[in-house]
C-alpha cells in the first residue's frame, strides 16, 4: 500500500514537471509572436532613416559575422551539455555550461560595443525610426540572451548543490530549449536585419 502511494506520489511529481515543460513552450510561442511584432515593424520602417545613416553605412560585416559565430558555437555547446547530462555525467554538463556561458557573455560583449559605437556616431535609438526599431528588435534579443545567462548561471548553483534530480533535468531542457530558440531568433536578424542591410 505504501509503495503504491509512493510510485503514484512519484507519477503526480513527474507529471507537474511535465506541465511546467508545456508551459514553457507556451512562453516560447508568445515569445515567438513578440518578435515576429518587431521583425514586422523593422521591415516596415528600416527605409525611414529620415536622412540619418543606413545599415549600409552602420553595419560591419566582421563584427556581425563574429556575432553569429559564437552564438552558433554557444548553441553547440549547449547541445553538449544536454547529451552529458542524459549520460548522468555532471561534471561535464556544468562544464559545457559554463563554456555557453563564456560564449554568450562574448555575443554580449560584442553587441554593446556595436550599440556603444553607433551612439557615439550620432546613431542613437531617437534618431530615426530605422534606427528605433533596430535598437528595439536587437536589443530585446540581447536581453533576452543576457536573461539566460543569469538563468543558466543559477541552474549551475543548482547542479552543484543538489545534482541531477527531476527538477534539475527538467531545467536543463528548458535553458536548452531557450538557447536553441535565441539562435533560430538570431539567424532571421542576421538575414533580415544584417545582411539585407548590407546589401
Amino acid at each position: 500500500m505504501q509503495h503504491a502511494e509512493a510510485s503514484h506520489e512519484q507519477i503526480g511529481h513527474l507529471d507537474h514537471e511535465a506541465l511546467k515543460v508545456f508551459g514553457f513552450w507556451i512562453f516560447l510561442v508568445t515569445d515567438c509572436l513578440l518578435f515576429g511584432t518587431l521583425f514586422g515593424v523593422f521591415v516596415v520602417l528600416r527605409s525611414h532613416t529620415d536622412g540619418g545613416p543606413t545599415g549600409k553605412e552602420l553595419f560591419e560585416i566582421p563584427g556581425f559575422v563574429a556575432e553569429t559565430f559564437i552564438l552558433l558555437t554557444s548553441s553547440f555547446t549547449s547541445g553538449i551539455a544536454t547529451l552529458a547530462m542524459n549520460q548522468g555525467n555532471i561534471k561535464r554538463v556544468i562544464g559545457w555550461l559554463i563554456v555557453t556561458a563564456l560564449l554568450g557573455l562574448a555575443f554580449v560583449g560584442l553587441e554593446v560595443s556595436e550599440f556603444t559605437k553607433m551612439a557615439m556616431e550620432g546613431a542613437t535609438i531617437s534618431r530615426s525610426a530605422f534606427l528605433s526599431s533596430f535598437f528595439t528588435l536587437v536589443g530585446t534579443h540581447g536581453l533576452h540572451v543576457s536573461i539566460g545567462l543569469v538563468w543558466m548561471t543559477a541552474l549551475m548553483i543548482q547542479l552543484r548543490r543538489h545534482g541531477m534530480n527531476a527538477v534539475t533535468r527538467r531545467k536543463m531542457t528548458i535553458i536548452g530549449l531557450y538557447w536553441h530558440f535565441l539562435d533560430a531568433v538570431w539567424i532571421f536578424l542576421f538575414t533580415v536585419v544584417y545582411l539585407m542591410g548590407v546589401m
